[in-house]
């Protein structure tokens, strides 16, 4: 890259990002928060690398391969977005001592490994060493179209597990290999603030 265009502005976001690397939990097709965080970021120049949902992994990096998603990744500049790497992820298990047997054994997870959050980021470290920014932007509620007093305990508890302590769990071990100013971000829902007919207030 020319020394003209390494100071040329960005379009997108007002900042410059070259040189930082995002990773962006829970990417998982071209339609969600996620990608589209992931398509501003590096817009703004910075190297994307993501974490899929374990039962979703192979349909994402197939559809990838097949160009599915490239109209999906025209960046202002019209080039298109590269993500440098896509990681097995499943935020609900901190490490694998932690998952059950039936999901250790689940068809939707074979083939895969190192999907736990230390797992995850331990990858990451010998991949890549270190981190700048962290985008937690995943949710899952199993009951959440239930109506509130139909909602489970284990529902519940699970729904708030996939959906908030996530981001804890992942804040946690990636700070460790977290770059000086880095930064770390997390997603929420309008259903928090107000009602969404269909979608359990119990979340």
């Amino acid at each position: 890259m020319s020394s003209e265009n390494e100071n040329k502005p960005l379009p997108g976001l007002p900042v410059d990002l070259r040189g930082k690397r995002a990773f962006i939990a829970g990417v998982a097709d071209d339609n969600g928060y996620g990608w589209a965080i992931a398509k501003s970021l590096a817009a703004a120049g910075a190297e994307i690398i993501v974490g899929t949902w374990v039962p979703a992994l192979n349909i994402f990096e197939s559809s990838l391969r097949r160009g599915k998603f490239d109209e999906s990744r025209v960046l202002p500049d019209g080039s298109l977005m590269e993500i440098t790497k896509v990681y097995p992820m499943d935020a609900v298990y901190d490490s694998p001592d932690d998952v059950p047997e039936d999901v250790k054994s689940n068809k939707r997870y074979a083939g895969s490994s190192k999907w736990t959050v230390k797992e995850l980021v331990e990858s990451v470290k010998q991949d890549f060493g270190s981190i700048d920014i962290l985008v937690h932007s995943l949710a899952n509620g199993p009951e959440v179209t239930k109506p509130l007093l139909e909602t489970s305990r284990n529902g519940y508890l699970a729904a708030i597990s996939a959906s908030s302590y996530s981001f804890v769990s992942l804040l946690k071990e990636f700070v460790s290999i977290m770059n000086p100013g880095g930064a770390s971000i997390s997603l929420t829902y309008i259903a928090s603030e107000r009602i969404i007919p269909g979608y359990s207030h119990a979340f």
